[in-house]
């Protein structure tokens, strides 16, 4: 199962390359190829912050079952980080609790990996 980007591990006296850097203002790996239209979701699915995920949800043009990395979708990031207030956002908006990724997990699979099983 894929994780969205993770902080890059660098210590707190290493400078910080200027990037993307999440709410906590941890930097993005720069491996982690996420397209910049779906990083609020990513970060919102990272945080478990509903508000967060509303907002970006809201400001989201394509589909909620877009796949943000790995062909994971914001439900299986959801599901992996163990929100089940974000989790229950996402069905209500929609999301598909069926969609596989590229390696045939569904969120189902991820929530059993986050502790919401």
């Amino acid at each position: 199962m894929a994780v969205p980007a993770r902080p890059n591990g660098m210590d707190q006296n290493e400078e910080q390359e200027e990037g993307l850097f999440d709410e906590d203002g941890e930097a993005w790996d720069p491996d982690i190829d996420i397209a910049p239209h779906l990083l609020p979701l990513a970060v919102a699915a990272k945080s478990g912050d509903v508000d967060a995920l509303r907002v970006a949800l809201d400001n989201h043009i394509g589909s909620i079952n877009d796949p943000i990395e790995d062909g994971e979708t914001v439900l299986h990031l959801c599901c992996l980080y163990g929100s089940l207030s974000c989790v229950q956002l996402l069905v209500e908006r929609g999301a598909n609790s069926e969609i596989k990724d590229d390696e045939g997990a569904i969120p189902l699979h991820d929530a059993c990996a986050g502790g919401l099983c």
